[in-house]
């Protein structure tokens, strides 16, 4: 660990828990919210709880008496070098010196936690927690010299005051009016005017019967009663009129609302529920409809980002790891916001025993290995790597003990191999993605074992990381198909090619130069392969052709594909869209009339894609300590926008003729190509050769550059 971070002591106090706790409860009630039709539809997976008892130290250097307030969730003592206060002061007096103070707190109910407030004295993530200590006395009352105990940094978030318990958290509401109502004969239709989510409010609600809510992303959905994903039922037995709002968040755009002829109703209206997560990167271009584009992905990641990042918000509301993984990258290149990544990454991984993959599916566990990767190369954190390793660890001792006699990830009893949904995918025998995704995520270890100085484990993981990479094109590369081909079935190549494992090996730069160009036209602009359907695997095959440097027909492809879910009435972005379905067939899914959410997170991706591979920003090394900018029109006659970093925004302006750019933290490398030799005020260029030219991009320096 980092000692340094150890040491630190903050001026403000904050609540504090066993790292991963709070993280895993709250993720426990917001996936158990999840209904269909009012009836309560559990996780297919294994939920852990939090540590019911925990022990609280650190040791502080006071230059002077010091009185200290304790707050605590659950029962405690506390103790000074040792020695126990009577009963459960609320209230201290430190003596001025060198003192160790330890808090033991239990708490069945919610998650142990304290809050401690002095003028040097305060609670922070330096403080040392763990839920055993492993001290034992002998005989003579002699505390023992040796332990066990395994100490971590203590987790927090921001309940920044002693009134702001974690245990009471609820996401902020305001509220919000409907654009228009329907009155009918015992019934309303409101319109919210766009995809939305949050509780519903009855006004002037008064009579004796009953009442019905149905819930609809469109107007046919919430016009269904028979086949609506959710509904609410009220008994009203009220004299005079009240102002009734519903117990459950939920996600609509239109409210179909019917009761009984003794029932009576003013108004529908809405508490709007939200992440209060600030928006610091931005894209604007000269495409009218690719600003629609990202204005609506953006919304649409705005209603997924919640107290986690969740798949959809209609439906399951679930934490999946595949959904979240690309909520990450998203997040990157819009909020920046660390804290809902690692709470999800906590509540994914849960606690040991590992007794099946994250959200049963092989494939998300690698995802959830990929999230910590990235996660590092854009912030640069080590502490959580650190604070993590161990679950790693056990996480992929695992994954290694499911591998066949040739070492390779196959189907077992109680996996689910999801990789995309696909009609007629096979998930027979050993598919390639997997071996692909294995691969990356034995490399993440070998990199977090690095960050952990667990050198014997470096070792390891490297052998292991290079020994799949030769596998994965021993076993799976076809010269005649110029691909990786899809899986391996008793021994033999398939004939399938599919577009997966081509594509990751794109941007995972896991294929030589001639193999990329061979990719590209034997996959990736080839008809002939499988299509993609699904946002979800869009996004990875729009990146791995914006990584050929494709940009202009992925331009043309986001204006048609996400352009005709827009065309379609679309206010956020769906779970599927096949531009082949007529009308109302665009709203089923899973065999049923209305099971497609109208709200998928991985539906906002052109967010990724814009400021990653348009603007052209991506981290080098970790925490934008180095970085490039490879700005890239595609098509386009001008765009600006912002990326976000851990120490400011890079600032990016292109046009046909001028580039702008203000550096925010590190040194970057601008690259870019031009006719003749650019100019420039500030900076020197390099000349690469064809026409491609590099610049320097120092910490907090604007740069304007003249090219053709």
């Amino acid at each position: 660990m980092n000692n340094s971070f150890l040491q630190h002591t903050s001026s403000s106090p904050t609540w504090i828990w066993y790292p991963g706790d709070f993280e895993i409860v709250l993720s426990n009630k917001m996936q158990n919210r999840r209904t269909e039709r009012s009836t309560f539809f559990p996780v297919f997976w294994k939920m852990d709880s939090h540590y019911v008892l925990m022990d609280f130290h650190k040791t502080f250097d006071v230059p002077a008496p010091e009185t200290v307030d304790i707050y605590v969730e659950g029962e405690y003592n506390v103790k000074i070098d040792g020695k126990a206060f009577e009963g459960s002061p609320k209230q201290i007096t430190v003596p001025a010196g060198k003192h160790k103070i330890n808090i033991k707190v239990f708490n069945q109910a919610n998650v142990p936690a304290i809050f401690v407030k002095g003028k040097t004295i305060v609670s922070d993530a330096s403080w040392l927690v763990t839920f055993e200590d492993k001290e034992w006395i002998d005989e003579t009352g002699k505390t023992s010299d040796i332990s066990a105990t395994k100490w971590v940094n203590a987790g927090s978030w921001n309940f920044n005051s002693p009134t702001q318990l974690p245990s009471q958290f609820m996401l902020p509401a305001r509220e919000q009016s409907a654009v228009s109502t329907e009155k009918g004969t015992n019934s309303m239709l409101v319109d919210f005017g766009k995809e939305t989510f949050g509780f519903i409010k009855l006004h002037g609600l008064k009579g004796e019967g009953k009442l019905s809510v149905y819930y609809g992303e469109s107007k046919e959905e919430a016009l269904s009663a028979e086949h609506c994903e959710a509904l609410d039922r009220v008994d009203v037995d009220n004299a005079a009129a009240i102002d009734l709002t519903m117990k459950l968040s939920k996600a609509y755009r239109f409210v179909n609302v019917q009761y009984d002829a003794g029932v009576s109703l003013d108004a529908v209206s809405m508490l709007y529920e939200y992440a209060d997560v600030k928006q610091r990167g931005s894209f604007t271009c000269s495409d009218a409809e690719i600003n629609k584009i990202y204005d609506v992905a953006k919304y649409t990641f705005e209603l997924n980002t919640r107290e986690f990042f969740i798949d959809g918000i209609k439906r399951d509301r679930w934490i999946w790891s595949g959904d979240a993984y690309q909520s990450y990258l998203m997040n990157y290149y819009l909020y920046f916001d660390n804290e809902t990544v690692k709470r999800t990454t906590y509540a994914l991984r849960g606690k040991d025993p590992v007794t099946g993959h994250i959200n049963t599916i092989m494939d998300y566990t690698f995802f959830w290995f990929l999230g910590i990767y990235d996660y590092y190369l854009y912030t640069g954190d080590t502490n959580f790597i650190a604070q993590n390793y161990d679950r790693m660890k056990t996480l992929m001792d695992y994954v290694l003990a499911r591998r066949n006699k040739d070492g390779l990830m196959e189907w077992m009893a109680g996996d689910w191999i999801f990789i995309d949904w696909a009609a007629g995918l096979s998930k027979k025998g050993e598919v390639s993605f997997e071996q692909l995704l294995f691969a990356r995520s034995l490399e993440t270890m070998a990199l977090c074992a690095t960050i952990a100085n667990d050198k014997e484990a470096v070792t390891q993981y490297n052998i292991l990381a290079a020994d799949m990479r030769t596998k994965l094109f021993d076993i799976y590369w076809n010269d005649e198909k110029q691909a990786l081909v899809h899986s391996r079935v008793d021994g033999k190549q398939t004939e399938n090619v599919t577009r997966y494992a081509n594509m990751f090996s794109i941007f995972f730069d896991y294929f030589n130069p001639q193999q990329k160009q061979q990719v590209k036209a034997s996959v990736l602009l080839n008809d002939n392969i499988q299509k993609i359907t699904t946002p979800y695997m869009r996004f990875y095959e729009l990146e791995a052709l914006c990584a050929l440097g494709e940009q202009d027909y992925v331009l043309q492809e986001m204006k048609d594909y996400w352009g005709g879910m827009l065309q379609l009435g679309a206010t956020s972005f769906w779970e599927e869209y096949d531009p082949a379905k007529q009308g109302a067939a665009h709203y089923a899914m899973y065999g049923r009339e209305f099971g497609k959410s109208l709200c998928h997170a991985w539906g906002a991706s052109p967010l990724y894609l814009l400021g990653k591979y348009y603007l052209g920003v991506q981290p080098t090394a970790p925490g934008y300590e180095k970085y490039i900018i490879e700005p890239n029109l595609g098509g386009l006659q001008w765009m600006q926008g912002k990326v976000p970093t851990p120490n400011g925004d890079i600032e990016v302006y292109m046009s046909e003729s001028e580039i702008k750019i203000t550096g925010a933290c590190g040194t970057g490398i601008l690259k870019f190509k031009s006719k003749s030799m650019p100019t420039t005020v500030d900076g020197n260029f390099t000349d690469k050769g064809n026409g491609n030219y590099e610049l320097v991009i120092e910490r907090g320096k604007e740069y304007d550059v003249k090219y053709n």
